[in-house]
């Protein structure tokens, strides 16, 4: 082990743990003090600066991170600005002779950390990258002929192939570190002041590498052996509720996947991790999947300008109780059911006609576990215009997913409770109800609860005469 005075930079992004972060592993192995960094960047990313709820996240997870390295003598030292000046500025401040990072994958990203690890080596210093975020390099997992995926099973297949992942590595929990000037983190304003929007968010959410972990063992204990059938039905307790973990990389998917390996109901549940995987090889292949379509047919999309119907959407006041729930369980936690999200965002769609652009915007913002890759590709696997994506002719009825997948209505009655004495025959299509029943459930159709925007049959039928227009674009 190398000792030294001149210290080793960690710069921390999505990786804000101290388990298997190789990036502090290896600059721990160096024998050098350790500085510790977060660059608040709301620049360089532009458009996809972070949003409200991711904003909530990261104030909580660097708190619960600043915490645990306080514990061990540490500081994590906290910047703000473009991270393309402030990492190479602190480099020099502190005399860093080494700078170590784990790889992001967004296109801003690896064009700012290119031109970064360009300067830092330029200025003598030592640059170390490492893969902290996925199970595989998006360049590592090829077609037969070499080139990148479109299809998630020969993805996934190839994935597997290549054998497990590597063993999780330990934290570091003995080396000395360096202190400099940080700014607070109260002083970044990343929650909100008044209107509270984000006060349901900790009833479900415990940020940071403790929260993660206690999350990751509770499913694997009790809720993964069930997650193959209870994963699809909104009502029951039966999602991982990893994501934003994964996304803040407060736990990464090589602990996720040691520790779910060869338990009952693991397969499914890695096959998600692979979804995941799938939609980063995705964006690092076609770096402008968030703003273009995949298949460039649907440029030709008569997409719809209606600024009333959107609002609607966002509010859950759409007149289709399963949307609605699923789009204020949202506003309320930062998240919702998968399921759901499929019906709300093909709603948006395929009933609406409004740019699903529209929609990765709206989750980008209210999302706590808003990543660039997923949004995007789930987005366009829904419009069926992504690689691998729903078929067009797809078009969800809201009532009948919510009579599958939420048949005695609980989902509905958490978060539209204004249908709270419907019986559950009518609570899934309250606008089908007989009157009588409205009225004794004490429901106004367009007063206490909204008419639906759009009916169903007509908005289906106008969306196959829509992507008519695209496969004769083609």
């Amino acid at each position: 082990m190398e000792s030294s005075a001149a210290p080793a930079l960690v710069w921390f992004r999505q990786d804000l743990r101290r388990a298997d972060n190789p990036a502090l592993a290896a600059a721990a192995k160096t024998g050098r003090p350790l500085a510790l960094l977060y660059v608040l960047d709301d620049e360089t990313p532009g458009r996809w600066a972070l949003g409200g709820a991711s904003r909530w996240w990261l104030h909580h997870s660097l708190e619960a991170l600043s915490a645990d390295f306080a514990r061990l003598g540490a500081r994590l030292i906290l910047r703000r600005g473009r991270a393309g000046d402030v990492v190479p500025a602190f480099a020099a401040e502190i005399g860093a002779a080494e700078v170590f990072w784990n790889r992001c994958y967004e296109p801003y990203a690896v064009a700012r950390d290119a031109a970064l690890k360009t300067a830092l080596t330029s200025s003598g210093r030592i640059v170390h990258s490492f893969n902290g975020v996925l199970l595989r390099e998006p360049w590592e997992v090829r077609t037969g002929q070499d080139g990148p995926f479109k299809v998630f099973t020969p993805f996934w297949r190839a994935l597997r192939q290549m054998g497990p992942p590597r063993q999780p590595l330990p934290a570091p929990s003995k080396f000395s570190s360096i202190d400099a000037a940080s700014e607070e983190l109260d002083a970044w304003g990343l929650t909100p002041k008044t209107p509270n929007w984000a006060h349901g968010f900790s009833e479900r959410w415990k940020p940071g590498e403790a929260g993660a972990r206690a999350t990751l063992k509770r499913f694997v204990e009790k809720r993964l052996g069930a997650y193959p059938e209870d994963r699809d039905f909104p009502a029951r307790d039966g999602a991982s509720r990893l994501s934003p973990h994964l996304h803040w990389g407060e736990v990464s998917p090589v602990q996720v996947w040691a520790a779910a390996e060869g338990n009952d109901g693991a397969e499914k549940f890695l096959s998600e991790l692979g979804w995941r995987e799938f939609s980063t090889h995705l964006l690092f292949n076609a770096p402008d999947l968030p703003e273009r379509a995949w298949r460039q047919s649907f440029d030709h999309f008569p997409w719809r300008t209606d600024e009333a119907a959107f609002k609607a959407w966002t509010r859950g006041h759409t007149g289709y109780p399963l949307v609605d729930a699923g789009m204020r369980e949202l506003w309320a936690t930062g998240a919702m059911h998968n399921r759901v999200r499929m019906v709300a965002a093909s709603f948006l769609i395929k009933h609406l006609l409004i740019d699903w652009r529209r929609g990765q915007d709206w989750f980008w913002d209210t999302l706590v576990d808003a990543d660039l890759a997923n949004n995007a590709a789930s987005w366009q696997w829904v419009a069926g215009s992504g690689a691998d994506a729903s078929p067009y002719f797809r078009i969800f009825n809201p009532a009948a997913q919510g009579a599958r997948f939420d048949a005695e209505g609980a989902y509905i009655r958490q978060w539209v409770p204004e249908l709270a004495a419907l019986p559950d025959a009518h609570i899934h299509a309250p606008a089908e109800a007989p009157p009588a029943l409205l009225a004794q459930a004490g429901v106004r159709l367009g007063a206490t609860y909204p008419a639906p925007i759009v009916e169903h049959a007509m908005a289906r039928a106008r969306a196959l005469a829509a992507f008519e227009h695209v496969k004769a674009a083609a």
